[in-house]
């Protein structure tokens, strides 16, 4: 793949607001006149969609860690060869709310599954894609789980929260999962406070991303 644009994704725990900043990021980009693709994992295009409604559906308790995992590489396999590789192709910013990096932290630290496993899997899915900037929204899974209940509930939509209705301590391990990945790649991840305001929050991620992206990708 002959890639010319930039891959930007975003990682949390539950409710850690990330979904929200990337959406405001995406508005400031487009609005500078950036091409941008705003996507998401699971999911991302129509196939990968079904992937997902299957991952997050409560009712699928029974789904085994391993299923799991295969399930999300099928998804990330479909996603990049539908979605993102062709936009970094052409030249686009790419912001994508959650990617491999998600796998390792809530299948390898949350679930115990082998990283070897995982970080072969990965590789074969992300078919040599990477992202250029990780922004880690971190906050204390306590708050983000109610954060996430709140969300839920509001929704009139599917209720996806089989994550959402794992233990406490399932969420610890996958943050200490995510601040064990940024300590590894600092050059790549960059840390937010996610306890902060919307507001505030959304400042310190635009002043940093505008500072990374290439000059190129600047102008239309």
């Amino acid at each position: 793949m002959i890639r010319v644009g930039y891959f930007i994704t975003f990682e949390g725990v539950e409710g850690c607001g990330k979904t929200t900043q990337i959406k405001l990021l995406s508005e400031l980009l487009k609005e500078r006149g950036i091409r941008t693709v705003l996507t998401r994992e699971p999911g991302g295009c129509p196939i990968a969609d079904k992937i997902r409604a299957i991952l997050l559906d409560a009712e699928n308790k029974a789904l085994a860690p391993l299923a799991e995992l295969m399930l999300y590489a099928a998804a990330r396999a479909q996603h990049v060869t539908e979605v993102i590789s062709p936009a970094l192709e052409a030249g686009k910013i790419v912001l994508c709310d959650r990617f491999c990096d998600a796998t390792v932290a809530y299948q390898s630290f949350g679930r115990g599954i082998d990283r070897e496993v995982i970080d072969t899997l990965n590789r074969h899915a992300c078919q040599g894609v990477s992202p250029d900037l990780t922004l880690l929204v971190d906050c204390d899974p306590a708050t983000g789980l109610e954060r996430a209940r709140r969300r839920i509930e509001a929704t009139s939509g599917p209720r996806e929260e089989r994550f959402e209705l794992e233990e406490l301590a399932f969420h610890q391990r996958v943050r200490a999962g995510y601040r064990q990945l940024a300590a590894d790649e600092p050059d790549r991840f960059m840390i937010i406070d996610g306890s902060a305001g919307i507001d505030e929050i959304f400042a310190a991620i635009s002043a940093r991303v505008l500072a990374r992206i290439p000059e190129a990708l600047r102008v239309v």
